[in-house]
Parts: structure tokens; C-alpha cells; sequence
């Protein structure tokens, strides 16, 4: 049985253009990919089979629902040999945490079908499947930073970051995807213009992605705020870490973050507000 790792998604920018009138939002947003994961394994046989193991188990949700074997049965309607097999996830991200942590699985997964039967992940049929999975699956199948639009499957060229690190803070509450969109309240086939700074022609040093951090926002926190406001805590807090040079909430919520130019700082700032709120999930890690 082979394991494959499936990085938590960080979404540092996140600005909402618009909503189509098939009630999905465009996006655009700087993600990056966080050394802490899940981890999936995957063994051919002749059934689909998921079963779910670690801390988070039990936030996983319906095995039938899980986006691992959606991507696999995805997969499988492409190529109608591949897709069978045990998958076994151990979940140790938060779920409805703004992570990815779905979407990252079943990119995983995708990975692991992708290499059994040895398809390259360009393949158009394993990008489909991505497609089909879910909005954020098709970034995550590479994981490394980049700008992503449209509802997630429009993305640019690969970004190489600077050596950067993050402290990620959840208070462990939820702030569900369907029902931050909601709470925005966007109606169909609204445009808002976009004042996003493309990342195009900047350097690549640690200023450069401060000075755009500081340009943009993610427009989904008032709304995830509404529906969880313990996010507007950690926030706060986050803000007033000295060291940190960035902060901002990833995704709809509700896990937060500040980004730090050396490991030592991003430590360091974890024991402190980990021994301040033992109740929030905390954990700093590197970002790429």
C-alpha cells in the first residue's frame, strides 16, 4: 500500500469577482500548500473502499459523500479500468477549516490512481476528474503556489515562494463553504470589479508577497465572521504577534494565519498562543 501526502491549501488572497448565474462565484486568490496534511493510501482490488482512520475521523463526514471516492468513481468514468481499489485516509485537518482538506484528498488520491495506472497528471482525462470532483481539487493535484480563478479551475503558472512559515489557528468551529457563500449574498449573475493585484512581474522575494498581501483581502471574512465569530478573535490575535509579517483568514474559515520569514518565529508564536487558547487548534508549518 502506497502513501501519498495531501497538504493542507492556504489561501493567502482571496478576492470574489462575481456570481454566473448557475449560482457558482469567481474567484481569484493566491493559494499556497502547507507542509501539514492528511495522508491517503491506496491498494488495487476488485471493490471502491474508504475507510477513514485518525484525530479527525469522526469531521470526515458520510464514507459514500467522501471526495475520495467521488474522485476515484470521477476518475473511473473516464477510464472505466481505474478507480477500484481500498483507499485508506488518515484525516488529521480540520474540516470545514478554510483548508482544503477535501479537495486535497481526493487530489491525493487522484495522484495515487494516476500513478497505478501510470498517467501523467496533464492527462486530460485525470484533469477532468479533478474538474468534476470538486472546484479547489484541480489545484490541490499539484501542490504548490499559484494564482487560481474562476470557480478554481483556471490556474497560473507555478509561483516559487520565498522561505516562508505559518502559524495556522482554528478555534474549532466550523464555517461551512455552502453557507459563508450564502451569507455574502451575492445574487446571480452579479459582477463586482476586481482590484486584485495581478502577481504578474513581481519578484519573488518575501516585500513582494507582503507588498500584495497588503493590496488584497479575502472578501468571504465578514460573512465567515457572521456565522462563526470566534474567527474575528483569532484574528486579533494574530495581529498583534510583533513578527508576524502577514495575517489573514484562508478560504471561507474559520482557520486563520500569520506568516513568518523564519522557522524560528513561526515556533515560537505557536507555543505562545497554543499555551494561551490550549481550546484552538494550533500549529505552525512551513508554506510553498
Amino acid at each position: 500500500m502506497r502513501w501519498r501526502r495531501a497538504p493542507a491549501k492556504i489561501n493567502l488572497t482571496l478576492r470574489v469577482i462575481g456570481r454566473r448565474a448557475d449560482g457558482y462565484h469567481e474567484l481569484e486568490s493566491l493559494v499556497a500548500f502547507a507542509g501539514l496534511c492528511d495522508w491517503i493510501a491506496f491498494e488495487p482490488g476488485r471493490d471502491l473502499v474508504l475507510e477513514v482512520l485518525g484525530p479527525r475521523a469522526v469531521e470526515a463526514g458520510p464514507i459514500d459523500e467522501n471526495l475520495v471516492l467521488r474522485a476515484a468513481r470521477a476518475l473511473a468514468a473516464q477510464i472505466a479500468e481505474v478507480g477500484l481499489g481500498r483507499f485508506r485516509l488518515v484525516k488529521r485537518l480540520p474540516a470545514a477549516a478554510g483548508l482544503g482538506g477535501g479537495s486535497a484528498d481526493a487530489a491525493a488520491a487522484l495522484r495515487l490512481l494516476a500513478d497505478e495506472a501510470r498517467l501523467s497528471l496533464d492527462d486530460p482525462r485525470v484533469r477532468a476528474a479533478a474538474t468534476a470532483t470538486g472546484a479547489d481539487v484541480l489545484a490541490c493535484l499539484r501542490p504548490q503556489a499559484r494564482m487560481m480563478t474562476g470557480v478554481g479551475d483556471q490556474l497560473g503558472p507555478l509561483i516559487p515562494l520565498p522561505k516562508m512559515f505559518a502559524v495556522l489557528v482554528n478555534p474549532q468551529v466550523q464555517a461551512p463553504t455552502p453557507k459563508v457563500f450564502a451569507a455574502l449574498g451575492l445574487a446571480r449573475g452579479s459582477t463586482l470589479e476586481s482590484s486584485a493585484s495581478s502577481f504578474d512581474g513581481l519578484g519573488n522575494g518575501t516585500a513582494a508577497i507582503v507588498d500584495f498581501l497588503a493590496s488584497s483581502r479575502n472578501d468571504l471574512e465578514a460573512a465567515a465572521v457572521g456565522i462563526a465569530p470566534a474567527i474575528a478573535v483569532v484574528r486579533e490575535r494574530l495581529a498583534q504577534i510583533p513578527e508576524a509579517i502577514a495575517t489573514g483568514m484562508s478560504g471561507s474559515g474559520a482557520t486563520c494565519f500569520a506568516l513568518f520569514g523564519d522557522r524560528r518565529s513561526a515556533t515560537l508564536a505557536r507555543r505562545i498562543v497554543a499555551a494561551e487558547r490550549p481550546d484552538w487548534w494550533v500549529e505552525a508549518t512551513a508554506i510553498h
